[in-house]
């Protein structure tokens, strides 16, 4: 991982407050690291790709490096992280709509369709993988948010309460926001069924 400053040897260092301690790097790097497995999996339900997954989190801990105060003193840190890593893949994906589309190079998508394949978990069968990417798959129907309350609420196992407190928002927000994601893919899945043979 990066150095807990966020910045490479010799790069000049932004105004982003004091400089951390060696205390709270050491706490932060610690705490951090006992997340990554949850953070990884998260990652990739939003991203829908490992590498991708490995891109955000690598992301999100540059990020929070900065001040890692907040996140050690924040009361939920995976929270804390979570929504790092939507904010960033939003700030993504409000980026990629405004690139106009070039058509796609056949050898290329078959190179990283060779990777994609490469960085697959062995283990679980492939039942379980393809369950996985199906989650992958009809998570990339919905927005962020919806994203963000069905990833907490129906995959990590949080409830709707929890997630609010997570998420900094209202109950009502969230379980409003869930109920719509619901709906839309019941949508996308009876859509599908209709015009499957």
């Amino acid at each position: 991982m990066a150095e807990c400053s966020g910045r490479s040897a010799g790069e000049r260092r932004k105004d982003f407050g004091p400089e951390p301690t060696e205390a709270q790097s050491t706490d932060f790097n610690r705490m951090f690291t006992a997340l990554l497995p949850r953070l990884q999996q998260a990652a990739a339900m939003l991203t829908g790709s490992p590498l991708a997954a490995g891109d955000i989190v690598h992301d999100a801990y540059v990020r929070i490096a900065r001040r890692p105060e907040r996140f050690l003193s924040h009361p939920q840190p995976y929270a804390y992280v979570f929504t790092t890593m939507t904010n960033i893949l939003r700030d993504q994906w409000r980026r990629e709509r405004r690139r106009v589309a070039l058509p796609e190079v056949p050898e290329l998508a078959e190179a990283v369709e060779r990777g994609r394949a490469a960085l697959d978990p062995p283990h679980g069968g492939t039942a379980e993988l393809q369950a996985r990417w199906e989650v992958v798959r009809l998570l990339g129907f919905l927005t962020v948010k919806q994203a963000r309350a069905v990833v907490l609420v129906d995959l990590d196992g949080y409830s709707v309460d929890e997630a609010a407190e997570l998420l900094g928002l209202h109950r009502s927000t969230l379980a409003v926001t869930r109920r719509r994601a619901h709906g839309r893919l019941r949508a996308v899945l009876e859509r599908e069924r209709r015009h499957d043979p």
